[in-house]
């Protein structure tokens, strides 16, 4: 089962991305700290006491077109939807202070990354390049004290939304009070969610290898294609 990331465009970054990417390896090297680089999917957890809590625990985020989501029963879904599968990386803005933002693959053949952000008024995430993610809330994104947990602006603020009847996307909840005030969101159901990192497989041995700091980082920009949902 998967659960939507609500996204606007799927529209390829591929030059900034690819030389942030390289500018970005020689920041974290020259901290100490590579872990940042390391990629992984988002899943799910919702202990929402609600009877469509089981319809979100467990799922992980996709991203597909216009609208990244479970394809209700029967309905094509063509091209299929990509799997989130991101990293963090400073968002390139010389207007803003230091932004940790994050993202993602979109496709695996040719390899494209997208910008993930929250809609500045809606709160919805969505991806994007530059351009499209500016004006909007393109971070701080980090990760919660155990590093499991994904947080924006510092907090774990996301809620799931049934835009339709089994289809769910992914919402930031900057104010805590479930998107209140926001009209496309009103009368349907909201869940609070935590998203989880899940560290790709090959990533995770690196990062168990003894004296050796750097495996968890990026092994190519040209092996980085993703997008997805089922």
């Amino acid at each position: 089962m998967v659960l939507g990331l609500l996204v606007v465009s799927s529209i390829p970054v591929v030059t900034g991305v690819a030389e942030a990417v390289s500018e970005q390896k020689k920041q974290n090297a020259a901290m100490g700290d590579e872990r940042y680089m390391t990629k992984f999917n988002l899943d799910i957890f919702c202990e929402a006491n609600h009877p469509k809590a089981k319809e979100v625990h467990g799922t992980t985020v996709v991203m597909k077109d216009n609208k990244t989501g479970k394809p209700r029963q029967g309905e094509s879904d063509a091209p299929p939807p990509h799997q989130f599968t991101g990293f963090y990386i400073q968002y390139p803005d010389d207007d803003r202070q230091p932004t940790r933002g994050l993202v993602s693959t979109i496709s695996v053949d040719p390899p494209m990354l997208n910008w993930l952000y929250a809609d500045s008024t809606t709160g919805a995430l969505g991806f994007g390049n530059r351009s499209q993610s500016i004006e909007h809330t393109v971070g701080p994104w980090d990760w919660t004290e155990d590093q499991e947990g994904m947080t924006i602006g510092g907090e774990e603020a996301f809620v799931a939304v049934e835009e339709q009847p089994g289809v769910w996307a992914v919402y930031y909840d900057k104010d805590g009070d479930h998107l209140a005030g926001i009209p496309a969101v009103k009368n349907k159901t909201i869940l609070e969610i935590s998203l989880e990192r899940n560290i790709l497989a090959e990533e995770r041995q690196g990062l168990d290898k003894p004296n050796n700091p750097t495996n968890n980082t990026v092994k190519s920009e040209g092996n980085m294609g993703t997008r997805w949902d089922k």
